[in-house]
């Protein structure tokens, strides 16, 4: 048997584990493992290499992807999805495994609904896949963003400043609000939730008047007052507020780096099962963790879907930021 790994859309810490796991998993049952370059985009153009026990030495500590990742709208025409069919078939690939987020998997879920064998597994940053309570490179993440928090925290304080730190997440803001509970931010804003510059700064202000002497704000990228949107509100208004914020965004930072211990053991759990799902030909899945335990999901219940935030733990936020 021979099976292809790709990854595409985003990178995520932890994705160096699973295509680790992947392949070394697969060798094992026996089979011929390869890695396509590049994503979508590089297996339009044949990008396939053999992958064997020492291609994947060392890299389970690797931020990124070794073996790139281009976005690729284009992939979502038919015609480019029937090309990549037919060139998965010439190089005699018997089933792919697809690392990604909701656009990789979007991808997936077409060409298994043109009948190829096709297995995803779960991974993005920003934690908006429906079918994994937790993603590849989420925790690893959130720790980069408290370390950035923590730091700021002791100049803010230091300094009796306001600050807004803004995390990625697109449209999600699961990143932000973890970040905000788990750092002792003062308060939040989402895309979830419609956020008053009004508001914020009574909030704020009410955060000096009890004895702070900081104000910590996380902003996700994705809100409509982001952090640029609220720091041009409180430079404009700053007479009659009385104060302004000052704007840090972390970017990209959040992406890169070394995976911990979570993500990898994360990465590599989810690649074992993905095998094994190829070996009993289960196919159309994405592989993730549900209940604390690593399953799969539909890609047709996946794909296009969006996670919800846990209201409880949106209420918990404001009353810890007291």
């Amino acid at each position: 048997m021979r099976v292809a790994v790709l990854t595409t859309g985003g990178d995520a810490p932890g994705i160096n584990a699973a295509i680790r796991a992947a392949v070394r998993t697969g060798i094992d049952k026996g089979w011929e493992m390869f890695g396509v370059r590049h994503g979508y985009s590089g297996l339009l153009r044949a990008e396939l290499i053999p992958l064997g026990l020492r291609d994947v030495s060392g890299i389970v500590g690797l931020g990124g992807t070794v073996l790139g990742s281009i976005r690729f709208p284009e992939f979502k025409r038919e015609e480019v999805q029937l090309s990549a069919i037919r060139i998965l078939c010439d190089n005699q690939i018997d089933a792919a495994i697809v690392i990604g987020g909701d656009g990789s998997q979007a991808g997936a879920l077409a060409l298994a609904q043109k009948n190829f064998p096709i297995v995803g597994i779960a991974s993005t940053i920003d934690n908006d896949l429906f079918g994994s309570e937790i993603t590849i490179g989420v925790d690893t993440a959130l720790n980069v963003a408290l370390e950035a928090i923590d730091r700021i925290k002791v100049t803010a304080s230091s300094h009796e400043r306001a600050f807004l730190v803004e995390v990625m997440g697109r449209n999600c803001g699961y990143l932000a609000l973890m970040a905000g509970i788990a750092g002792g931010a003062e308060a939040v804003a989402l895309p979830e939730v419609e956020t008053d510059p009004e508001a914020l700064a009574r909030s704020l202000r009410s955060s000096y008047e009890r004895g702070k002497h900081h104000a910590i704000v996380v902003v996700a990228e994705g809100a409509r007052f982001n952090a640029e949107a609220l720091t041009q509100y409180f430079r404009e208004h700053r007479e009659r507020l009385g104060f302004e914020l000052r704007d840090v965004k972390l970017g990209h930072v959040q992406r890169g780096g070394t995976p911990g211990a979570f993500d990898r053991l994360l990465g590599t759990r989810f690649a074992a099962a993905a095998t094994e799902h190829v070996a009993r030909k289960q196919f159309g899945v994405l592989i993730g963790l549900l209940h604390g335990e690593v399953a799969s999901t539909p890609l047709s219940q996946v794909v296009g879907k969006r996670k919800l935030l846990d209201p409880c733990l949106l209420k918990l936020a404001g009353v810890l930021a007291q």
